[in-house]
């Protein structure tokens, strides 16, 4: 399910000069995630965040069969090692 997302949503993402590191879907406490990890250059913001959550949104509706459980979609930047 995790590689059909990122087939889904990483040609959008980069029309709009976004790059999709990584696709998590994890179960933390009681709640799914689906995690959408990105990066843009120069930074990632919470724009740039929304902007690629209403790309993202439509097209894994598409996908609701795929997920047994309800999840929370979580966009976030990529965590770098020089902070």
């Amino acid at each position: 399910m995790v590689e059909k997302v990122k087939e889904l949503i990483e040609k959008p993402l980069s029309e709009i000069n976004i790059k999709l590191c990584d696709v998590e879907y994890v179960k933390e406490g009681t709640m799914y995630f689906l995690r959408v990890i990105i990066d843009k250059e120069p930074y990632v913001d919470v724009d740039t965040c929304v902007e690629a959550t209403n790309v993202i949104n439509p097209l894994i509706d598409t996908l609701e069969d795929e997920f047994d459980d309800s999840y929370v979609l979580d966009v976030c930047s990529e965590e770098r090692g020089d902070k």
